[in-house]
């Protein structure tokens, strides 16, 4: 029964079938081969219920922020204010290129808005500049990868939902990992052009005085990032709501700096129906799938196969870091989690590890399947905006990055506080 699901779900994969339909595909083709009853008789009320969670009315809301603050211009003048400030480093406005998508990460939620909104600015200063093309594109496909793990992050929302954890810990949680993930690409980039010089491209010179001066551009989305974050942990606001008063205060933002026409708007509201409809697909087909396969004992056959094994926590904690690895190659991260999380996420937390730990561990292994190929969704998005050359220069680019996630992987291992810390403090 599980190689069968298995085989079928790759196949249809395999056939170009977007994920959110080979999910419900997979579970109408389950339903008849393997239970008793007209299991799909419940996908209505599954759709409606799934649908029905104030929680992820937040996704839209996230989506709508990110693509206010993207297309009110607010990233130009965020990515100018740090190249003055980070470019003195090796690597010079690589590190631009991962400080803009921490910043972005702190208000969008979102992995692709974060690649294409800074790359857009970014990839035309790779000959202007003289940098390594495939590092530079690498630093861009990665900082991307930000956008899921710093609060407020939509797939930690996902998480909260499918695990029935609480999302504000899970925000608490993902702090310190993201700055310090964001470090180690920075690290990454320092080590590249110490050891290749060429790499890092011609020096921007600045004065003291025009940085301070840039630092009202990185005010926005910082206002953002507190106005979100600090609601939620003052008391004052759900993450739903948090969201809303993000979308608020990026409205009279764009208002305030002239940006707030009605082209801007609609093509903000098209895109933020576009994305939460194919999030919500394939969260209902997920949901539909994860209904038949618990229905038919699909998945009590593959929990009892996996308990049964007699493995250790430790030994467990590195069978399921590969199988995301191996799963992120051919999986769309959102599909990914939602599909596995219900299976893996129970055996874990019964093993002993921390949901909330758990969550970030996770969240670190679905960025690095946004990077890795042949499904890398970010490496796809940086390549539409270069508009020209190898897909190969994307993926060789990319790769340091993803050692820089196993590195924060290992110290998330050993050091689980750097998780639980902020959590155990604000509870």
């Amino acid at each position: 029964m599980v190689a069968t699901a298995l085989i079928l779900l790759l196949v249809l994969i395999g056939l170009s079938i977007p994920v959110g339909a080979a999910l419900g595909v997979l579970g109408l083709i389950l339903d008849p081969l393997y239970s008793m009853l007209p299991l799909t008789r419940a996908i209505g009320e599954l759709a409606w219920s799934t649908n029905n969670e104030f929680l992820l009315v937040a996704v839209p809301l996230f989506i709508l922020l990110g693509e206010i603050l993207l297309r009110a211009g607010f990233a130009e003048r965020m990515y100018s204010a740090m190249s003055l400030w980070l470019s003195w480093l090796p690597g010079g406005l690589m590190h631009a290129n991962i400080g803009a998508s921490t910043l972005f990460s702190a208000t969008s939620g979102s992995s692709v808005a974060t690649a294409a909104t800074v790359g857009t600015v970014a990839i035309p200063q790779i000959k202007r500049y003289g940098y390594n093309e495939p590092l530079f594109l690498g630093s861009l496909a990665a900082g991307g990868t930000l956008g899921i793990l710093i609060p407020p992050s939509i797939n930690l929302v996902i998480y909260g939902v499918l695990t029935n954890s609480s999302v504000p810990r899970l925000y608490l949680a993902g702090i310190i990992p993201g700055f310090m993930l964001a470090a180690l690409f920075m690290l990454v980039i320092v080590v590249g052009c110490t050891v290749k010089p060429s790499w890092g491209g011609h020096k921007i010179h600045a004065t003291w005085g025009e940085r301070f001066k840039s630092l009202v551009h990185l005010a926005p989305p910082l206002g953002i990032f507190f106005l979100v974050v600090g609601s939620i942990y003052a008391g004052l606001a759900t993450p739903t709501e948090a969201a809303a008063l993000g979308v608020t205060g990026a409205f009279i933002l764009a208002a305030w700096f002239r940006r707030l026409t009605l082209t801007m708007l609609r093509e903000s509201i098209e895109g933020t129906m576009k994305a939460t409809a194919m999030i919500m697909l394939i969260v209902i087909s997920a949901a539909f799938l994860n209904f038949i396969m618990s229905a038919t004992g699909l998945t009590d056959a593959i929990t009892s196969s996996i308990t049964g094994l007699g493995v250790s926590p430790g030994l467990m904690l590195l069978i399921i870091i590969i199988f995301y690895l191996v799963l992120g190659c051919f999986m769309e991260t959102l599909s990914m989690m939602i599909t596995t999380i219900p299976i893996i996420a129970p055996i874990m937390i019964a093993l002993g590890y921390d949901p909330i730990w758990l969550g970030i561990v996770i969240i670190v292994l679905v960025e690095a399947a946004l990077i890795t190929p042949p499904v890398g969704l970010n490496l796809f998005v940086v390549q539409s905006i270069r508009k020209g050359g190898s897909m190969g220069a994307v993926i060789t680019g990319a790769l340091p990055f993803v050692l820089a996630m196993f590195i924060l992987l290992a110290l998330l291992a050993f050091f689980p506080g750097l998780a639980l810390w902020l959590p155990s403090v604000f509870s």
